[in-house]
């Protein structure tokens, strides 16, 4: 019951992120977009920091097998299917002329379908255990801040009010409660539940560091930029590296 309680307000906090959007009303959309290229290099950092630092650790503690491979193999396919194929594609750069999105439609129900299964994730990490649940739930934050600036702007392209763009934005993001909660029930059916998921997690984390983050960084250039991108990358390892100590 208190692992759940944490998961739930996790997953509320990790929802209200969805409204950060409202900060860009106040921000030129240049500046704006020189400022997410270092959220993405944090965020590319943390979900590193966290995987290695944390969530294979915990899945390997009785030792590193084959079986550990497949879930983790697994958890980067499920995660190019759900961009390559089905096109949920969460970019992290802001809409514009030259950089087009998909409607907005789509992207409130792909939206919607990530922010699930992000909250399946914090779930199995709290009922692996409660330091892992709060390191996983901060790798998550710090994954959506850039995510949902680049949703928002998404919602302003299809048509909306910044109002409505930030209500539904928001409503999307509350499924990640339903992920939560559906994990917790079938969790406690499944036997070895968290064995499977954790590594699981670590290989989605994996790909959207690596195949939708680190990408990203790339397309900026210039000795400046790419020195802030790296050290804003360590710094973001290394707020995983601190989090040990909660362990």
């Amino acid at each position: 019951m208190v692992m759940f309680l944490y998961a739930l307000i996790s997953v509320i906090i990790v929802s209200f992120i969805s409204l950060i959007g409202i900060l860009t009303i106040f921000v030129k959309e240049r500046a704006l977009q020189n400022i997410l290229v270092y959220f993405v290099s944090f965020a590319a950092g943390g979900l590193f920091g966290d995987v290695f630092m944390h969530l294979l650790p915990e899945t390997a503690e009785n030792g590193f097998n084959l079986t550990i491979s497949i879930y983790i193999i697994a958890g980067i396919i499920f995660s190019f299917i759900i961009e390559k194929f089905i096109h949920w594609r969460h970019c992290h750069i802001l809409t514009s002329k030259t950089h087009p999105h998909p409607v907005a439609f789509m992207n409130l129900v792909g939206d919607g379908v990530h922010n699930f299964i992000d909250g399946v994730i914090i779930g199995a990490s709290y009922m692996a255990s409660i330091p892992l649940g709060i390191t996983t739930s901060l790798a998550v934050i710090l994954h959506e801040i850039p995510q949902e600036i680049g949703d928002f702007g998404i919602l302003l392209y299809g048509g909306f009010n910044r109002r409505k763009a930030l209500f539904l934005n928001f409503l999307t993001a509350l499924t990640a409660v339903l992920g939560v909660i559906v994990v917790f029930i079938v969790g406690a059916k499944i036997e070895n539940f968290t064995e499977i998921l954790v590594p699981f997690t670590a290989g989605t984390f994996l790909y959207i560091a690596g195949s939708d983050l680190i990408p990203e960084l790339h397309k900026d250039c210039g000795f400046k930029k790419a020195f802030f991108q790296f050290l804003f990358i360590v710094i973001g390892i290394g707020m995983m590296g601190l989090l040990l100590l909660l362990e």
